[in-house]
């Protein structure tokens, strides 16, 4: 494949949403905010503890995520005199005041660590949904009158991504605490053959216009031998053999870190198959696995998902497969759409352990953001693709995203490749 098919695969499918206009960017985080208010409202309306949640050590209560939203929006947009510079603003702008007195005291992470966001001392609904509102106010008036250029428009791009950002987190938190959110999982798809690929060399990194995550730039050219891989995600039947043939009780299929870890959850849940999985009926195949704290039958052909790297890597091994390098996963879903590749419905492991690419920088913004990729390099395992609870004009190929190899709270699932 020639550099210019690869552009036309990839660079076709653009930046989406990153790249929005001032007009179009100004819709977006209207949408954006209104859908953190849903999901809030969503919280408040569900039995039992509404919006005060059960603290987890794995989660953040939804108040802070949504209030967080807000606080990072202002912070770079509105308080920060800056904002023009873009990427280039240097990490610790002066900065004036906020329009609610407290929000640093409430949603600044380097202020606030993550066991005092639970407090009684937060902030209640009223005056975080106050907060959501006046925000936004300003952001589109001061959008308003900004150049529609990268730079300019870079804090607000930011803002957006951040926004649908924690739209999928409190999907996580609900899909933790079992609050019906009105998502629901796609149906099945029938099987397709596995795609073969040719050999080409591939350039990872982002290449668009727009916004872009720091660890999405860069550039690393590889070369990439022929390879086969599935045209969809592991679907529950194929699960379930890997269950039924002794999958969770054979070591030899695990890496020696990922069978500590399931020992460990042995012990500690008492559990051997992929979290919130209540019921697996080995002989008929039947899959209970509760979604927003309703027990739901999943369908075989339905993706697996709410697996850790280990087990991905454990049913890899099981099959005579392996997962899927990076470029692998972004060739074919750039080239293969018309093919059959499937993609967008869970997140998806692939080999990789993150890494920056040659030409990373940091992000100014991504240390209050919490999404400082520098202490997971070497550690964190990567994922791309997109889930369903991903805004769908987030669903990008270029997309980069990253979680522990013991990570099972998302909606992340896998596919394989021939070894």
């Amino acid at each position: 494949m020639s550099m210019t098919q690869r552009e036309s695969a990839t660079g076709a499918a653009g930046a989406g949403a990153r790249a929005l206009g001032r007009e179009p960017l100004s819709l977006a985080l209207m949408d954006a905010r209104n859908y953190t208010l849903q999901m809030l409202g969503r919280f408040e309306q569900a039995p039992g503890p509404g919006l005060q949640v059960p603290p987890s050590a794995d989660a953040l209560p939804p108040l802070w995520l949504a209030g967080h939203a807000a606080w990072l929006a202002e912070s770079w947009i509105a308080r920060n005199p800056q904002r023009s510079l873009g990427p280039r603003c240097p990490p610790e702008p002066v900065r004036i005041g906020s329009v609610e007195p407290q929000a640093d005291g409430w949603f600044d992470p380097t202020v606030v660590p993550p066991a005092q966001r639970w407090s009684p001392e937060q902030p209640v609904g009223e005056h975080v949904k106050a907060y959501l509102l006046d925000t936004l106010e300003t952001t589109l008036e001061l959008l308003d009158k900004t150049p529609d250029t990268d730079d300019a428009l870079y804090f607000f791009r930011m803002a957006l991504f951040n926004e649908d950002r924690v739209g999928e987190r409190l999907a996580v938190l609900a899909q933790a605490a079992g609050v019906p959110v009105g998502l629901a999982l796609p149906d099945g798809a029938q099987a397709r053959p596995p795609l073969l690929l040719p050999a080409t060399r591939w350039e990872l990194g982002w290449d668009g216009p727009g916004f872009a995550l720091g660890v999405e730039q860069g550039r690393e050219a590889v070369a990439v031998p022929e390879f086969e891989i599935d045209a969809q995600p592991v679907a529950w039947a194929q699960y379930v053999e890997f269950i039924d043939d002794g999958g969770y009780d054979r070591p030899e299929l695990w890496h020696p870190q990922g069978w500590a870890w399931l020992e460990q959850q042995a012990q500690a849940e008492g559990r051997r198959g992929p979290r919130y999985v209540e019921q697996i009926g080995v002989a008929s195949g039947a899959v209970l696995q509760s979604l927003f704290g309703r027990p739901t039958r999943m369908a075989a052909s339905q993706n697996v998902m709410h697996v850790s790297w280990w087990e991905a890597d454990a049913y890899a091994r099981w099959a005579g497969r392996r997962l899927p390098t990076e470029a692998e996963w972004e060739i074919a879903a750039g080239v293969g759409s018309r093919r059959g590749f499937r993609w967008g419905e869970v997140r998806e492991w692939t080999a990789g352990t993150l890494r920056p690419w040659e030409g990373w920088h940091a992000d100014a913004w991504a240390r209050q953001a919490e999404l400082d990729p520098a202490p997971a390099f070497g550690v964190a395992r990567v994922q791309r693709g997109a889930s369903f609870a991903t805004r769908p004009r987030m669903k990008l190929v270029k997309a980069r995203g990253w979680g522990m190899p013991e990570s099972d709270g998302e909606f992340v699932g896998f596919r394989t490749c021939t070894v």
